[in-house]
């Protein structure tokens, strides 16, 4: 039963019908808005591009004479993609010691996080998904150095997550009444 939990949503080009089936996304996504100020398609758009919502993914292994599995690039895991070492960063950071990189609700509360932090570090405005993609991808130190512009792949990578996360808010925008009224009865006592 527990295994159903961590699936990967049916439709995960549709941010409504990612959190109807999904009961307890919205909500975790909610609070990782209010706490960071990062809007919920934005959050959602990067997770998408890094994960589309696998759990436990991790970068293709690198071939060795073009056949032989070899290492991975980098550490990066979970929903997020987040590196070991920027993960315990936010674990720290954010006073979250027990969260786990293949959680929905930590993952998308450290995708808030980074947003956060690429707002203060580098002064890019919380709902510029281009950017902030940028800055999630090369770090903030590769963001504010410009490393991105000599990467064309990139930046057409950003202008795809950018047009995601529009999408999801165009499509957000006619059920979040009802996501904010899923689980009226428990709120009123």
């Amino acid at each position: 039963m527990l295994g159903g939990c961590a699936s990967t949503p049916n439709n995960v080009d549709n941010i409504c019908s990612i959190f109807y089936e999904k009961d307890d996304w919205y909500e975790e996504a909610e609070d990782s808005r209010k706490e960071w100020g990062s809007p919920i398609p934005v959050m959602m758009a990067i997770m998408h591009q890094e994960s589309r919502f696998v759990a436990r993914a991790k970068p293709p292994r690198k071939k060795i004479l073009g056949f032989i599995p070899g290492p991975r690039p980098s550490d990066s895991y979970g929903y997020s993609q987040a590196l070991g070492s920027t993960w315990k960063s936010y674990k720290r950071d954010a006073g979250r010691y027990g969260a786990d990189r293949d959680d929905f609700g930590d993952a998308i509360d450290f995708i808030g996080w980074y947003n956060y932090q690429s707002y203060k570090r580098s002064g890019i405005n919380r709902a510029d998904t281009y950017r902030l993609y940028l800055a999630y991808h090369e770090g903030h130190g590769g963001y504010n150095r410009g490393s991105y512009r000599s990467k064309e792949w990139l930046q057409k990578v950003a202008q795809k997550v950018s047009r995601r996360a529009a999408s999801y808010t165009a499509q957000l925008a006619t059920c979040e009444e009802d996501l904010q009224d899923d689980g009226w009865f428990f709120g009123i006592f």
